[in-house]
């Protein structure tokens, strides 16, 4: 059986039908994306991603990556489609066309990273990363750091990654020890290792800059004084050839459980004391840097977990389709009943429901953050554009932490649908859920983005973010109420709406008081009944588009229109009430968590 990746219909749904994309095509900036230009784009990505990435999923996996005398080498299956990428400008693709992007709407290259990431996410993050470092020195860099680093990063001609982590500074970045001394010509010597580097080392390019954070001698301590440099693999002649070896370098690679064909590297800095760097912003605002370029980093790794799911999902529906096993329940009693489709069954069914709406609904919503970056983009009126932004900045915990950690059930589910099959490496689902698995730990745990909702996005500009948030649910529910299809689902969703309003505003106050710790015991809770919410707004969205076609639609569309009225329905009538549930767990906030002691604990 064929492997896939994404529904196509799909896809075209949210990006033509809820998002109405190619409306960004009245503006200057997109005017060449109209919508036979994103259906161009969408296929050129699919096209590349099945015939020359998917190929090298279960093979990058097998193989691994290998650390020899000092090199990293990379899966030899990965060079042909890491070429193409190159070659088809597929790495920066909203970025300026003038450093080798494509100026392209950000609500369709998620489309596209939606094929790449599903055929092979290991493989992408080669090209994620360096997108993730040109972005650094687009927004922080010099103009002669731009000159230097930005065409070749943002073409994939050089690679890039982040070196972040260190032995006993992982999520308490604070804590860091890296030095940096500067020097008479205005570049530092920077001294330090750093640990679990996605993409630290490779031979898939011929140099790699690595933005890097340490502490300038005499800076303060703690995240107020980090600094962010701009250090190469190979240090840059000012004609932009490549010069001598700059004294980074790996010194060994995980073995992990999963994403095998990515090199996550150890990487030691000035061992000879030879590591230069120059500065990437200015002195003591890394973090700030940082912060800027979070939301990028942590909407890709919601994609990366999302590329796992819905390859799961697709995989599982085809399988159920065509695995014949036992007989139809209302035919049990006759012996001579054949074997049906497991997707006859209820209980599959009810799995691949469950795999459809988080499918469907995350779909929406990682598309949706994108077209707020279009959006913001667009408009002229300054209060439309900090909405867009605050929208972007409160969704984004969920995006990452939600997200992922529906994935990662989705990916469980799938490998259940095949049953024992699901367990062994010959078919797909196995290798989905291992790779699946790091999404909801790097680029911040996601205990982490449950804190950063609870403790910085809800209280952001008095509250405004949430109130923005909360208005455009009302205006899908809104427009539900007035559909006979569509009103119950709108009713159950305004519900949960109400209900989070009181949920959050306790769970603030109780952030607020001396019982801050048992708020942020709860914190995770919070990010999961929010996510819910969110995604039941989007199945209603979806919802009351389809129920607005579905009438004048062509036979074959029928089924897809009732599909999307179904994913709702299942929705709210089987989900949302677990959802209210753990509100009222919430709003209780028992304090059982923070007053056990911890000898309670057996070890």
């Amino acid at each position: 059986m064929a492997q896939q990746i994404a529904d196509r219909r799909d896809v075209d749904f949210v990006l033509h039908e809820q998002l109405n994309v190619a409306e960004l095509s009245k503006h200057e900036k997109y005017a060449e994306f109209n919508k036979k230009t994103v259906d161009l784009i969408v296929s050129e990505a699919r096209n590349l991603a099945v015939k020359e990435i998917l190929p090298t999923r279960k093979e990058g996996d097998d193989e691994g990556v290998k650390f020899e005398n000092g090199e990293v080498i990379v899966p030899e299956c990965f060079r042909k489609p890491f070429e193409l990428l190159r070659e088809g400008e597929w790495t920066a693709m909203p970025e300026d066309p003038e450093w080798g992007g494509q100026g392209m709407p950000r609500a369709v290259t998620m489309a596209a990273a939606e094929y790449f990431n599903g055929a092979n996410y290991a493989f992408m993050m080669y090209s994620g990363l360096t997108h993730g470092a040109g972005k650094l020195v687009e927004a922080f860099g010099t103009d002669e750091q731009k000159k230097l680093y930005l065409k070749k990063l943002f073409t994939s001609e050089w690679g890039g990654t982040m070196l972040l982590t260190e032995p006993e500074a992982g999520s308490d970045v604070g804590a860091l020890t890296t030095k940096a001394v500067k020097n008479d010509d205005g570049t530092y010597s920077i001294t330090g290792q750093k640990i679990f580097i996605s993409s630290g080392d490779h031979d898939l390019v011929e140099n790699i800059l690595h933005p890097v954070l340490a502490r300038i001698e005499g800076a303060p301590a703690g995240t107020k004084g980090i600094s962010l440099f701009a250090v190469p693999k190979y240090r840059v002649n000012p004609d932009g050839s490549i010069g001598e070896f700059n004294d980074v370098k790996c010194v060994g690679i995980e073995e992990k459980m999963g994403i095998h064909g990515n090199a996550t590297c150890t990487m030691s800095l000035g061992e000879k004391g030879e590591c230069l760097g120059t500065l990437l912003g200015d002195e003591n605002k890394g973090m700030r840097a940082m912060f800027l370029m979070m939301n990028e980093a942590r909407l890709l790794v919601g994609m990366q977990g999302y590329s796992c799911a819905t390859a799961s999902y697709i995989n599982s529906v085809n399988y159920a389709k065509e695995r014949l096993q036992g007989r139809n329940l209302l035919k049990m009693l006759d012996k001579d009943a054949p074997a049906v489709p497991i997707i006859q069954h209820p209980d599959v069914r009810r799995m691949l429901l469950t795999m459809k709406v988080y499918v469907e609904g995350i779909r929406s919503l990682l598309y949706y953050v994108g077209w707020l970056e279009d959006k913001a983009d667009t408009v002229d009126d300054e209060a439309e554009k900090d909405k867009c932004h605050g929208l972007i900045d409160i969704l984004i915990p969920i995006a990452k932490g939600y997200v992922t950690d529906r994935a990662f059930d989705v990916c469980s589910l799938g490998m259940q649908v095949y049953g024992g099959y699901g367990y062994i490496k010959e078919y797909p689902q196995e290798q989905l859920l291992r790779d699946c698995r790091i999404t909801m730990i790097y680029e911040g745990a996601n205990g982490i983005q449950s804190m950063d909702l609870l403790g910085r996005k809800l209280g952001m500009k008095k509250g405004k973010l949430v109130m923005d948030l909360m208005g455009e649910i009302m205006v899908a529910i809104s427009a539900g109420k007035v559909d006979e299809k569509t009103k119950a689902f709108a009713e159950k969703v305004e519900q949960a709406l109400n209900k989070l309003g009181e949920v959050a505003m306790h769970l603030g106050k109780t952030a607020m008081s001396e019982k801050i710790l048992d708020a942020f015991a709860f914190s995770y809770p919070f990010m999961e009944v929010c996510g819910d919410v969110v995604m039941a707004w989007m199945l209603l969205w979806r919802a009351n588009v389809a129920a607005g076609a579905i009438e004048k639609a062509k036979k074959k569309d029928v089924a897809f229109y009732d599909g999307q009225l179904k994913s709702a329905q299942f929705f709210c009538n089987t989900i949302l009430p677990t959802t209210l549930g753990k509100m009222n767990a919430i709003l209780a906030t028992d304090s059982a968590i923070m007053d056990i002691d911890e000898a309670s604990f057996n070890g």
